[in-house]
């Protein structure tokens, strides 16, 4: 089963696989086959080739969006974690480690790291929440190991820090926050707390986490070749990231793929968000000729921002103030990374608003189809514009989750999409291909692959040229 990447048995990915489109479980008929576990090697034998059958027909499938008009992927901290990524819904203990190391020193309590739990237990109660005790600090510094990680999304600490430090300019401003005892800080205090967390997160999103690992993107990879396999007739497609992270970047550099990232220049890159509305193209061997789109070219959106990324004067030559560095150490003070603000003021500036509007008007255009992988459906401004394309009738969205929630699981978003039994809602998930490498080795087609293209064309073609609303197949029988 190593063809297929079923991380365990066979037997493991038919029990614990999920593929649904519009709540109907496409794996039915395979279960209905094979209730308990093969008793002997025959038996074994026939599950083996009826799990690899499905795995090619489900690829197929998917291969029959990846023709869509307007193609776009959302790619979420779940895709970076086998790099040695981390997951932001809860404070990574691989942060929270380097901030209590330089917050704790003989048992006494930094003021920066002070507040920054308090801008934690206020994410968790909410504004008015009392002031964390330093005894509470201290024992959870010297009992680390054994604690659990803080249950609150640690992008929202990090906003929390960014409101209370846009209040105090002033040197005689002073924040006071209730509780035993009573907390006061200025702003130099509140700016090194967010300086402290920033330069924590950079650390663990410096991937990956090994400098000689170069196989750790192997998948990244795999995913860009994948993508670029669509007819060049098509409108390129579009990948919209939520990570920090450089791991798409390094696979590109790696490949020779051309990332239109929406910044110029050679040696000072600054941001021109008119460049996204750019392509590449080659001329004919003669001057008459026609001239052809370059195939290795990928338009990347980081609406999170990045770790490359920094703030700079904005000036004639820079109107938005913001750089990418090459390679060399950004000052974690400039770097630009969700919810920094920018120079105008908040979140709402550049360059996020024109990513999220990009986002946007990417999904709702005719015929659009979007994938999202290794996203927990988190934020609430990711889930809205995902929420108005569910609008457009001939929208699709496929979730690609290895945990994705049940149908009645709650108010969740999945789950709710899940009691909906929409058809255009496809959701891949469980043991087999739920995760980013699986999906991208097994279920992500190669366009080239001329049997695979063969079939998606001969689907393609029974739906008349609608590929976004594909029917679900009968079961496997």
């Amino acid at each position: 089963m190593a063809s297929t990447g079923a991380p365990q048995s066979t037997w493991d990915c038919l029990a614990k696989a999920v593929f649904e489109i519009g709540g109907d479980d496409q794996i039915a008929g395979l279960r209905k086959q094979f209730r308990t576990a093969p008793s002997n090697q025959a038996e074994n034998d026939r599950l083996d080739a009826k799990w690899k059958d499905f795995v090619k027909q489900a690829g197929i499938r998917i291969g029959t969006l990846l023709k869509a008009d307007n193609i776009s992927f959302l790619i979420g901290a779940g895709a970076s974690k086998a790099a040695g990524g981390v997951l932001l819904g809860s404070v990574p203990k691989e942060i929270e480690s380097q901030l209590l190391t330089k917050g704790v020193k003989d048992g006494k309590v930094e003021d920066w790291l002070r507040l920054f739990y308090c801008a934690a237990r206020t994410v968790e109660i909410g504004a008015g929440a009392e002031a964390v005790a330093d005894t509470w600090v201290v024992s959870r510094s010297k009992d680390f190991a054994s604690t659990a990680p803080l249950k609150v999304n640690f992008e929202q600490v990090l906003v929390w820090l960014f409101r209370w430090a846009a209040v105090l300019r002033s040197t005689t401003d002073a924040l006071t926050l209730e509780g035993t005892p009573k907390v006061k800080a200025d702003y130099a205090q509140v700016r090194t707390a967010l300086d402290e967390s920033k330069r924590a997160l950079i650390k663990v999103c410096k991937l990956p986490s090994k400098n000689d690992d170069r196989d750790a993107f192997r998948t990244h990879k795999d995913f860009l070749k994948k993508v670029l396999t669509r007819p060049l007739n098509l409108k390129r497609a579009n990948v919209f990231t939520l990570n920090y992270d450089t791991l798409i970047e390094q696979a590109a550099d790696a490949d020779g793929i051309v990332l239109i990232d929406g910044f110029i220049g050679t040696v000072r890159r600054t941001f021109r968000p008119e460049s996204f509305d750019q392509d590449l193209y080659f001329p004919a061997e003669t001057t008459e000729g026609r001239v052809h789109r370059l195939e290795r070219v990928i338009h990347i959106y980081k609406l999170h921002g990045s770790i490359n990324w920094a703030g700079d004067d904005c000036d004639w030559d820079n109107p938005y103030g913001v750089i990418a560095t090459q390679g060399e150490e950004t000052p974690t003070e400039s770097v630009l990374v969700y919810p920094t603000p920018s120079k105008f003021g908040d979140v709402l500036g550049m360059p996020y608003a024109e990513l999220f509007r990009r986002f946007a008007a990417s999904v709702v255009r005719r015929q659009s189809t979007l994938f999202v992988i290794g996203y927990g459906f988190g934020d609430d401004h990711v889930n809205a514009i995902i929420r108005q394309a569910l609008a457009i009738p001939s929208f699709s969205l496929v979730i690609v989750d290895p945990f994705a929630p049940q149908a009645g699981a709650g108010p969740g978003f999945v789950s709710t999409l899940r009691n909906q039994k929409d058809r255009r809602v496809w959701i891949v998930s469980g043991e087999g291909f739920g995760n980013f490498e699986q999906f991208v080795e097994v279920l992500l087609p190669d366009l080239r692959e001329e049997e695979i293209l063969g079939k998606v064309m001969k689907t393609f073609n029974a739906l008349g040229g609608n590929e976004t609303q594909v029917p679900a197949d009968k079961d496997v029988e």
